[in-house]
């Protein structure tokens, strides 16, 4: 994901749909710097920038060696989230007080290697605060995103491979599903996932309460990922003694593209450690009894465009394939996914 961060066609498709919605040159920075690091080193260059990916053409590097290894440290001063400061040169930085020597360019240590906030500075939805440097909690107390995200292993980060059994951490930025990583932890399981639950205080024509949605004490926000674009969906049920559907209501979670990076980030759906209580009230048809309450929260990467902003940005399209392709992506990504459920039985 990293690799592809600035190539791939879901980012491309994104950045073409909030285009449409004429973000100025700061916002559009804002978004690059991520994706492009070095926009925050030629900030004037932002738009350009974004022209060229558009164009499927682009003249700058993504998330490379260099956009992670040029960090120096954080831009505390910067409006929160605090952003990362790049060093252009021939000097690398890293997680090393006695760096190897290597054939292609000297490298100094830079603590923030070993913190938290050096992951933060782009997926700042995550922790609870991204200044600090160790994530707390009891379970992962003192450890740090790249503890789990990047795999301990032994080796050589040079071109000389002297010393091989230097501790390193694998650069491959898996996730927690995959086997080996954080699932052999089943601590970690159950602190990561989302759970339900659902607290009735009135029954009858209407059925009112609320649905509590809680993430464990584990000092990781939900969802996982991208800290701006995911939409959720909460779906509220009342079901006769038949199981048949009596009344429904779905709340939507998340950002429009018209709203992305416009004024202060929100808080993610849920931060870690913290139950989210939604209200619901549910109307059923005369002379019916709902016998259970049934609540389903669900997930889509991006968000649904608007029809008209949509047709804009095809219309920006220079070819049928390019837009085939644009409709598939925008179709498949803001798909729903089941993420859990829970069902209160009503006395």
């Amino acid at each position: 994901m990293h690799g592809t961060s600035l190539t791939s066609p879901v980012f491309r498709t994104v950045l073409g749909l909030w285009k449409e919605t004429n973000p100025t040159a700061d916002e559009q920075r804002r978004c690059l710097s991520c994706h492009a690091p070095a926009v925050t080193v030629f900030p004037e260059h932002a738009e350009k920038i974004a022209g060229q990916v558009l164009s499927g053409k682009s003249g700058v590097e993504g998330i490379g060696c260099a956009a992670c290894h040029l960090m120096a440290g954080m831009d505390r001063h910067a409006s929160s989230p605090p952003m990362f400061a790049l060093q252009p040169g021939r000097t690398l930085f890293g997680p090393y007080a006695n760096p190897e020597e290597n054939l292609v360019h000297p490298a100094v240590q830079s603590t923030q290697f070993r913190e938290a906030s050096f992951c933060a500075s782009c997926h700042f939805d995550k922790v609870k605060d991204v200044t600090q440097k160790n994530l707390p909690g009891e379970i992962l107390e003192g450890t740090i995103c790249q503890d789990c995200h990047m795999e301990p292993s032994t080796g050589s980060s040079t071109s000389r491979r002297g010393a091989m059994t230097r501790s390193i951490g694998r650069h491959w930025f898996r996730g927690v599903v995959v086997a080996g990583t954080m699932l052999k932890n089943r601590n970690v399981q159950a602190e990561w996932m989302p759970r339900i639950d659902l607290e009735v205080t009135k029954t009858g024509a209407t059925v009112e309460g609320r649905s509590l949605v809680k993430v464990g004490s584990l000092p990781h926000s939900f969802p996982d990922g991208d800290p701006v674009l995911k939409q959720f969906f909460l779906t509220v049920t009342a079901k006769d003694a038949k199981g048949q559907t009596l009344a429904e209501e779905t709340q939507q979670f998340g950002l429009s593209y018209d709203q992305l990076l416009r004024g202060p980030i929100p808080d993610p759906f849920i931060k870690g450690g913290n139950t989210r209580k939604v209200p619901f009230v549910l109307t059923l048809p005369e002379g019916k009894a709902a016998a259970s309450i049934e609540a389903v929260l669900s997930y889509a990467l991006i968000p649904i465009p608007a029809p008209t902003l949509l047709e804009r940005y095809l219309a920006t399209l220079a070819t049928d394939a390019a837009r085939d392709e644009a409709k598939n992506i925008v179709q498949e990504y803001t798909q729903r996914h089941f993420l859990t459920y829970r069902v209160k039985v009503l006395s």
